[in-house]
Formats: C-alpha cells, structure tokens, sequence
C-alpha cells in the first residue's frame, strides 16, 4: 500500500490537557481518531457535540471541523490515518467503544510514534488499527446542537447543568424564547423534540458519570434522575443496555 502526504500511514500525538482547555475549531487532512487515554473530552463539530468518556474514542474523519473541550484532566491520545489506509473508514464523525485490544494498540502505535507502509511491521499494525475500527461498536453519544441562537441557548445550558430541574416553560423564558417556539425549532433543527433532546443530554452525562466510576444512583442523582428505576428504564431505551452492565 502507498501512503499519501507525507510518506506515513499514520502518525500520532500525546497530549494532557487541563480541566476546561479548549482546542479550538480546525480540521485535518488527515482522518483522526481521538482517544482519552483517562478522563472525558466533549469534540464540537459544526452540527453536534460528541462526548468520549475514556473507554470510547471519537474518528473524525479528514476535512471535519472540530474543537476539543476537556472535561476534567485529560490525557489525550491521537491517532492521524492517512489516505488511502483511511479510505475503508466512515465518511461522517462517530463514537466508537474503545475494547481492550484496540486500547493496547492504540497505545503501542503512540510508543512507535509513526507509522510508514515501507516497513512490513508498520503496515501490518496499520491494517490491524484499521480492522478494529470497522469492527469497533458505534455508540450514540452525540447530541445534534440546533442553529437558532435560543434554541443553542437552551442546549448548551442543559449541556452544563444536566440536572436542571426547571419546567420546560421556565427554561425556555431564560433562554428567550417561548416554550412553542422552542418546541417547534428542537425538532426541525435537531431531528428531537425538546423534551427528548434534554432526556438524550441527561443520558449521555449519565455515561460520563458511570465511566468516571460512579455507582448506577449517584449517576442518575447527577443527571436529574429522582427514580434509579425511571434512570435506568431510560437508559436501556437509549443505550440498549443497563447502566450497571455499561458500567462493567
């Protein structure tokens, strides 16, 4: 296999970032796939806000704009795949499960430092990244962020303050908007209601909480969850499986 750019299939970077560092938005020529190693990032695209807890990774694949946001201490591994190695890869960004075997060779590529289809031991690795990540499972822990600057208003909110008590109506006079309009522009620029956005944001705050190792009550306290069974009835709906299995 020949590699385009710069003679290398894949090149890596480390990083720790601190409690509330911003990587601001840009993009890359080459697909990304972005791994904390420990702690959680949020990835901001133009259309949505992907959560990586430590066992997930997100890909983003080349061309995408996107800013890293970090949420606690960070230690922040990176992968860039170049084309043609990329090319099997998905076109649009997703979070995949990050298994044991595809975190050592995440980790072990990071030890070589790059990659180069010359060497026959760098290629092989480099086919192997790129089976994993086809067969990795796709999680849905992005939240689609609406356009109208009101609407945005009230998502990122939730996104702060997942346990947010107010009533709906509440919400939306902070925000400044009446709860119609809001509940017409959540679905026409989201693909959700108002009410499912806000239940799919406690959600994916409730996976932060159960990869950072908090017990199945404390994640549904966290994320505004009066009821453990309410919590996890929800989560399965989401997530298709039980909170305490995820957090296994």
């Amino acid at each position: 296999m020949t590699s385009g750019g710069d003679g290398f299939d894949v090149r890596t970077y480390a990083a720790g970032l601190h409690a509330g560092t911003v990587l601001p938005a840009h993009a890359h020529g080459w697909g990304q796939l972005i791994f904390a190693a420990s702690g959680v990032m949020q990835v901001i695209t133009e259309d949505a806000a992907w959560t990586v807890p430590p066992t997930r990774a997100i890909w983003a694949p080349a061309g995408v704009r996107h800013a890293i946001v970090a949420r606690g201490e960070v230690a922040m591994r990176t992968l860039y795949i170049d084309r043609p190695r990329a090319d099997p890869l998905p076109a649009q960004p997703r979070v995949i499960a990050v298994a044991p075997l595809l975190r050592e060779l995440i980790l072990h590529i990071l030890s070589v430092g790059m990659l180069t289809p010359d060497r026959p031991e760098h290629d092989r690795l480099a086919g192997l990244l790129v089976d994993l990540l086809l067969a990795a499972r796709t999680e849905d822990l992005a939240l689609p962020l609406p356009r109208d600057p009101r609407a945005l208003r009230l998502a990122e909110a939730w996104r702060e303050s997942p346990a947010d008590a107010r009533d709906l109506a509440e919400a939306a006079r902070a925000a400044g908007a009446s709860l119609r309009t809001l509940q017409r522009l959540f679905p026409r620029e989201t693909g959700l209601t108002l009410e499912a956005w806000r239940q799919k944001a406690r959600l994916v705050h409730a996976v932060v909480r159960l990869s950072a190792g908090a017990s199945v009550t404390e994640a549904a306290l966290d994320c505004g969850y009066q009821s453990q069974a309410a919590f996890s009835e929800a989560f399965v709906r989401q997530f298709g499986v039980s909170p305490g299995r995820f957090k296994r």
